[in-house]
């Protein structure tokens, strides 16, 4: 079943707010918010398409609101168009500047609502679709590096507004570039592909997260198990990528192998995810430094966790 697109309408006037859910909820998901603060952690917590902004409202007008969802990584690309009684150049120009895309003028004209909005739908849901190809590695058919940026930092801030632990993972093919000097790099290319496709199939739930990093190195998202879970698992893919039984150059392996490491972390406000990425990254280094093809991670008290 396709997505409903989703418009969050702010606006302090219950009545206006009504009008506009009216005319445009047989088409669209509507969320209603009646203050600024609440329009703001609405659209920190939703997946808006396109966001209705009143001007004209107290304690917080529509223009400094505007300005906070475009300064936050979450919101600053949704569109917005400010709804507004003032018919004038000057605050038009103003919330053109700060980033709006359209102004809708009271008293409403259904006809006209529904036009703008569904031009700014069909704007918003085409630039979607562009960025979610632009996101994605062809080889493996898994997000990218850019995926990865623009995913990573979304699923840190939910884990610290929901309160759970997140794994942070990264993981490489050991000896690649041997590996790549004795089959050449069509045969590296199949080499990370098939990695990629392992791993897919061991991180399918819709709060996992795959990316490949860039060459033959990998980064995972484990949202919600703790670190013996997330340890167990990574444990399982590695056995899954050396039970594949690619032959390696024989000097070095006789299969095809990865190393992973990985951190778990419970993330408070003010913890720095790149800090836990690090961390991570730490982990798969002393992989490789203890011998390769094994998975060293940290739990939430910082032990290492390593297999026997």
């Amino acid at each position: 079943m396709e997505r409903q697109e989703r418009i969050l309408i702010i606006d302090d006037s219950p009545v206006q707010a009504e009008r506009l859910k009216s005319i445009l909820q047989d088409d669209y998901a509507i969320t209603l918010a009646n203050t600024a603060e609440m329009g703001l952690k609405y659209a920190r917590e939703g997946d808006f398409d396109l966001v209705l902004l009143d001007v004209v409202m107290p304690e917080m007008d529509g223009f400094v609101l505007l300005k906070k969802l475009q300064e936050e990584i979450i919101t600053q690309h949704t569109p917005v168009i400010l709804i507004t009684s003032l018919n004038d150049v000057e605050n038009e120009e103003k919330g053109l500047t700060l980033g709006a895309v359209d102004y809708i003028i009271k008293p409403y004209h259904a006809a006209i609502v529904k036009a703008r909005v569904n031009t700014h739908i069909k704007l918003c849901r085409y630039r979607q679709q562009l960025e979610q190809k632009a996101m994605i590695d062809p080889m493996t058919g898994v997000s990218n590096r850019r995926g990865y940026d623009t995913c990573c930092f979304k699923k840190w801030q939910e884990a610290v507004r929901l309160k759970t632990p997140i794994s942070l993972c990264m993981m490489d093919i050991d000896k690649f570039k041997v590996y790549n000097d004795t089959f050449g790099h069509p045969a590296g290319d199949k080499v990370i592909r098939a990695v990629a496709g392992v791993a897919t199939d061991y991180l399918r739930r819709s709060t996992d997260f795959f990316a490949r990093y860039g060459g033959e190195e990998f980064v995972a998202i484990i949202q919600g198990n703790d670190a013996q879970t997330a340890f167990a698992q990574l444990t399982r893919l590695r056995k899954a990528v050396e039970s594949l039984h690619i032959a390696h150059n024989p000097e070095v392996s006789p299969w095809v192998t990865i190393s992973i490491g990985g951190v778990t972390v419970l993330p408070k406000l003010g913890d720095s995810y790149d800090t836990y990425l690090k961390i991570a990254d730490t982990m798969l280094y002393d992989a490789k430094r203890f011998g390769r093809n094994q998975v060293v991670w940290s739990n939430e008290r910082m032990e290492q966790l390593r297999e026997q």
